[in-house]
């Protein structure tokens, strides 16, 4: 998590010590071990013992170049299984190591470890890993941060040095604990007790908590690579004083622009450069949500410190007196979205927007409840659902990888989500008097090889209403447009961006609005696409794209590894 300076030796940025494990590291192969195990943290004056990666809260950062392979061996001395998931890595032709669990694979079991091959392709600059199990990846998340490979430049002058942020939630129960008790009572879990930045609380909780510090030399420039893992909350962000300039989204370069504060969604990255310009002191770094649900919220502001070398006394300003927009102005959020425009440079991949569409998948969101079953403890009669297209996903015992590939197991999900709501109403409306049936199954969407692909997510007012975090596994996707209201597939798609739409990993959905996407299906294997609001997909808000075999061996999912898979439980 510490500064690092870009100057230094170039083979000294293949090497992490992760708690005095050596990093092995040939050429573009990289090996790494992350033990992951429980230890005490104390935070809001309350110890507890959490489940994180080497005994660090974030969990220690991975730094490979550009189109290298990285070897990723997971311990578990934990009590419970869990999966890793590597945000945003394409993982060409190896849904293998994606890590949903069961989607892709199966827990990896207390008491055993499993390695992960991650395979980069055109990726570059910040992403992140996660645990993809419940809620394990409150506290087993780090970055993974992706140089140019030993043959590239940036887009731009390059920075001093870099700095990893981490937008966290922090709670001070088990977030196993959290969602077990929430599927049980049927009810929401509760907004957290602080947010934290780079595990930091900072200073303005009422216990005496730590404040992350960076500190930074005069007139020096600085990448920062902002990651928000928190777990239901968009975020706004800022440096008192200090201009940001954006440069990348979701390991891609954008088209740079300078802005006071910058809105990131939960599973999104964002590269941004600062230079130290200003009187030497100490200044704020401020982040607060964006929230523009019903749902409840928790609107305080987390600070962190940018401190200038040799600077003395305190922060030269307050931190409610940086600039940040309101918790609730969706029109700050739309205005610096609408700005994220695809760079066309060398260093990203070629811009292939796809034009004639082969399939289009239009998805409605929506928030239900259903009634309690007779296993559950519910606080009311009903238990909150949530649905797309009135499907509301079902996890199975095995993973839905393992029963496509061998073909030979069946009863584990079907082919018939629906490619469109099943009827059409005043989605952004008044819903109060709408009850929307909902289904419970393992839906899934089949896609051809190469066919291009156009999906259409339409907020709801279901529910709380509110707009939604959107992540595809397997891919990056343009998105090409954007509005409010209700989408109208005859003059929308007249107000489209094909010439230079960001290409990303995870979309912001507005609320009562849309958002359009685009992509080309050209990675065949069984990929997860859910919301990233945690209490969202805990509900059901997920869905599954297979894409099949092309007609090659080079266009079909690579074989599973020779040493086998984490076994599920009762198989």
């Amino acid at each position: 998590m510490g500064l690092c300076k870009l100057g230094c030796v170039p083979w000294l940025l293949g090497i992490l010590f992760l708690s005095s494990l050596e990093l092995l590291c040939m050429a573009d192969v990289h090996y790494y071990d992350l033990i992951v195990r429980e230890s005490n943290f104390t935070r809001l004056c309350t110890t507890k013992s959490m489940l994180v990666v080497n005994d660090s809260y974030p969990g220690p950062e991975i730094r490979v170049h550009r189109g290298d392979t990285v070897f990723v061996n997971v311990h578990n001395h934990g009590s419970y299984g869990f999966t890793i998931h590597w945000h945003g890595v394409k993982q060409p032709r190896n849904p293998w190591f994606d890590g949903p669990e069961f989607v892709t694979q199966c827990p990896i079991q207390p008491g055993t470890n499993f390695t992960y091959q991650v395979i980069l392709s055109d990726e570059i600059g910040t992403l992140w890993w996660h645990a993809h199990s419940d809620w394990t990846r409150g506290s087993v998340h780090g970055a993974f941060v992706i140089l140019p490979a030993p043959h590239e430049s940036y887009p731009f002058h390059p920075p001093d040095a870099d700095q990893t942020i981490i937008l966290e939630s922090w709670y001070n129960d088990d977030y196993l604990e959290l969602i077990r008790n929430s599927t049980l009572n049927g009810q929401a879990v509760g907004i957290p007790n602080a947010y934290a930045i780079n595990g930091h609380l900072g200073d303005t909780y009422e216990c005496n908590d730590t404040i992350f510090r960076m500190e930074v030399n005069y007139q020096d420039t600085y990448l920062l690579r902002i990651i928000n893992a928190a777990m239901n909350e968009e975020k706004f962000f800022s440096i008192a004083n200090h201009t940001l300039i954006v440069v990348a989204q979701d390991a891609s370069y954008v088209t740079r622009f300078a802005t006071d504060y910058i809105m990131i969604s939960p599973g999104q990255t964002m590269d941004v450069l600062v230079q130290a310009n200003q009187n030497i002191g100490q200044y704020y770094m401020v982040m607060r949500n964006f929230h523009d649900s019903a749902a409840s919220s928790n609107n305080n502001l987390t600070t962190a410190i940018f401190q200038y070398k040799n600077s003395v006394g305190g922060p030269m300003n307050n931190a409610s007196l940086v600039s940040l927009p309101e918790p609730d102005d969706s029109k700050a959020t739309s205005s610096f979205l609408s700005r994220i425009r695809n760079l066309r440079v060398r260093q990203n991949p070629p811009l292939r927007v796809p034009r004639a569409i082969h399939r289009r998948v239009y998805i409605a969101i929506s928030t239900n409840s259903i009634p309690c079953t007779n296993d559950s403890v519910c606080i009311t009669e009903n238990r909150f659902v949530a649905a797309l297209n009135n499907v509301s996903f079902v996890s199975p015992v095995i993973d839905i990888l393992q029963a496509y590939y061998k073909r030979s197991i069946n009863g584990v999900f079907t082919k018939d989500f629906p490619l469109e709501p099943p009827e059409y109403y005043n989605f952004t409306g008044d819903l109060t008097a709408l009850n929307r049936n909902v289904t419970m199954g393992t839906k899934i969407v089949m896609l051809n090889y190469g066919e291009a692909v156009e999906i259409v997510f339409q907020a709801t007012q279901f529910g709380a209403g509110g707009s939604h975090p959107f992540h595809l596994h397997g891919f990056s996707f343009y998105r090409v447009g954007s509005g409010s209201g209700n989408f109208n597939n005859v003059t929308d798609p007249k107000s489209y961006n094909l010439v230079d739409p960001p290409l990303i990993n995870t979309v912001h959905v507005p609320a009562s609005g849309w958002v359009a996407l685009r992509f080309f299906a050209n990675n065949p294997g069984v990929w997860f696409s859910h919301c990233h609001f945690e209490r969202h997909s805990s509900w059901g808000m997920d869905t599954v794209f297979i894409v099949k075999n092309g007609g090659t061996k080079a266009t079909s999912i690579r074989p599973p590894p020779a040493s086998g898979m984490p076994v599920c439980s009762g198989t």
